[in-house]
């Protein structure tokens, strides 16, 4: 098995990427890259990006020791096939839409196409934690992660669970009917943005705003209040249906979990739910770590057949 592998994280306007060692599970971290990317730029131009940040940490390992380079990739995107599916409802990459992502960097990486491999951005998360980060003492886990939308994944066992009748449709839960809508549209930025004008009339750009008021700001502290508590209202049943032994949170709103956490935990509390609650270490390594996963062989003889249900 070759020693390395290259973890990509794409984010919504940068990527970021790292050498992982396959047989020592370690991330090295001299090897991190980022650069920024115009998500309204041409393909040619996002392309060219990532591959800025790519070939500076393909230089750190010598071609034969490079299994090849796993991506995290947000939806919708045919994780099978390497296609991306992106259109302007989603407000960023569209102009990838239709691109054989792998045919593309194949040619400007020097790299054959069966060295790329692709998963959902969320579904890597849970799979770093559970091989590097929070989870990987216990078997069965459910990672989120709370940003600009809600991502989660389930793992039994080191391996990603997708289709089977304790979790729901896909493996996650963003999709599922939650009050007026889905759970996306309550555990997610907008959410707070929304929520925060409804209450007060005025607008922010983010949690982060919010999150620093909440120290002399009542209205502030309640949202945070509310957002535990349907946060918990909503994960209960799931956690309790799949038998979860941790509960690990990531994300940019994790950072203000002391926020949420005590109405949070007090639901779940509510109904007997025994899952230990881990705030991720790694964060946006874990996801970087889950794609570099990839290219362990008894690991992706489990996950390739389910890509296309992600």
């Amino acid at each position: 098995m070759n020693r390395f592998a290259i973890g990509t994280d794409i984010g919504g306007s940068h990527i970021s990427c790292a050498l992982i060692g396959l047989n020592e599970k370690t991330l090295l971290s001299e090897s991190i890259r980022s650069q920024q990317v115009n998500n309204q730029a041409s393909a040619d131009e996002i392309l060219e990006s990532w591959c800025i940040a790519l070939k500076k940490t393909m230089n750190q390992v010598k071609r034969e020791d490079l299994a090849g380079i796993g991506f995290a990739m947000p939806g919708p995107f045919d994780y099978a096939k390497g296609i991306a599916l992106f259109t302007k409802d989603v407000a960023k990459y569209e102009n990838l839409h239709g691109v054989d992502v792998a045919d593309e960097l194949s040619g400007r990486l020097g790299l054959q196409q069966e060295q790329f491999r692709f998963i959902n951005d969320a579904s890597a998360f849970a799979v770093g934690e559970a091989w590097m980060g929070k989870a990987s003492k216990v078997s069965r886990s459910l990672s989120i992660t709370l940003g600009t939308g809600f991502g989660s994944a389930f793992i039994d066992k080191g391996l990603l669970v997708v289709d089977r009748e304790d979790v729901p449709r896909m493996g996650c839960v963003w999709h599922l009917p939650y009050r007026d809508g889905i759970a996306d549209d309550y555990f997610s930025t907008r959410w707070f943005i929304r929520r925060f004008a409804e209450i007060t009339g005025k607008n922010v750009r983010g949690v982060k705003e919010i999150a620093i008021m909440a120290s002399t700001d009542k209205t502030a502290r309640d949202i945070f209040a509310e957002f535990g508590s349907n946060l918990g209202e909503f994960l209960g049943y799931w956690l309790k249906r799949f038998g979860a032994d941790m509960l690990v949170i990531g994300g940019n709103v994790s950072c203000a979990y002391p926020l949420f956490s005590r109405a949070f935990e007090s639901v779940l509390k509510d109904q007997n739910i025994p899952s230990q609650i881990e705030i991720s270490e790694l964060m946006e390594s874990s996801a970087m770590a889950g794609s570099a996963h990839l290219f362990i062989e008894s690991f992706w003889f489990h996950v390739k057949p389910l890509l296309s249900k992600m």
